[in-house]
């Protein structure tokens, strides 16, 4: 009998830096086999992302955008994560899309930076104030508590009112100065231009970039990644389909070769900085990363419905 994953419920019992492990504990399974498909209805569209990891189980993320949603107060983006057993592919769960994909998206960005980041970090600049921005202020929140953190958006009401939502955190309206205060910079934009200039950056710094999802999308320009040893989630879900490395590899800006490691190579010693190093980190997401997070969820409520 499958389970129903009530979203508020399961939330009170997730945990971010637990999350953070169960992803590196993904990693060191055989590699997931991953694929992708969309379907269209004029501006409509329903993307279908399939992963199969042997050992942890199999995950369908099923997502429907409707860009005339909001006209009708709906939301824009719907969707469910339907998680199957490893051993006799049934149905073991249906999670909520908006779930796992809070809990996924910003905490593959902060395994990334538990990684990469100095830990001595003290100032965290949020680039965006959508709801990715909030979830990233949460997780970052988590692992580093005593950092004081800046938000900048181009509406800058929006950026105070995130920052309005938690302590300890500064909405800012320059973001070139910004940058340069900030020792970790997160950035999660929609607006498909680069938003962060190499010129800006300084050694030690850590630069976390999320927005871009298409092959005409960066928020980072070309001397951005010259300056930095950039690193990614995955090699397969980035460098042939997101523009923040598809179109500099295309372009010869950098060689695939330049990228450092993904998240297979967290144990191979691939990730590791020096003091003045500027790191780059390319979240581009994918169907392993929800499996592994729609299997963690699962497991958090496993408890909580022992605790009941």
């Amino acid at each position: 009998m499958s389970i129903e994953i009530v979203p508020f419920e399961a939330e009170a019992r997730l945990d971010w830096i637990a999350l953070t492990e169960a992803l590196r504990a993904g990693h060191r399974l055989p590699k997931a086999e991953i694929a992708d498909s969309f379907l269209y209805r004029g501006d409509d569209t329903l993307l279908n992302r399939a992963a199969w990891i042997d050992g942890l189980g199999l995950a369908v993320k099923s997502a429907t955008i409707f860009p005339g949603n909001p006209a009708k107060g709906l939301g824009q983006v719907n969707g469910g994560v339907s998680l199957y057993d490893d051993a006799n592919g049934q149905l073991e769960a249906l999670v909520d899309f908006h779930l796992v994909t809070k809990w996924k998206t910003a905490g593959d960005s902060l395994l990334g930076a538990r990684l990469l980041a100095r830990p001595e970090s003290q100032v965290i600049l949020i680039v965006g104030a959508g709801t990715v921005a909030t979830s990233l202020r949460e997780a970052y929140g988590a692992a580093f508590p005593e950092a004081r953190f800046l938000v900048w958006n181009r509406t800058s009401a929006k950026a105070e009112a995130l920052a309005d939502g938690f302590a300890n955190t500064q909405a800012v309206d320059d973001l070139e100065a910004a940058v340069a205060e900030a020792d970790i910079v997160t950035s999660a934009t929609s607006h498909g231009k680069p938003v962060i200039m190499g010129e800006w950056l300084r050694p030690g710094q850590h630069i976390d970039l999320i927005g871009a999802f298409r092959p005409d999308m960066r928020e980072a320009d070309d001397t951005a990644l010259t300056r930095s040893r950039v690193f990614v989630d995955s090699r397969d879900t980035t460098f042939g389909h997101i523009g923040e490395l598809k179109i500099p590899l295309e372009t010869g800006v950098i060689t695939e070769a330049d990228v450092q490691g993904d998240f297979y190579d967290a144990d191979s010693g691939a990730f590791t900085r020096a003091p003045d190093d500027i790191t780059l980190f390319k979240n581009g997401g994918g169907a392993h990363l929800d499996l592994m997070t729609a299997r963690y969820i699962l497991e958090a409520w496993r408890g909580l419905d022992s605790d009941s």
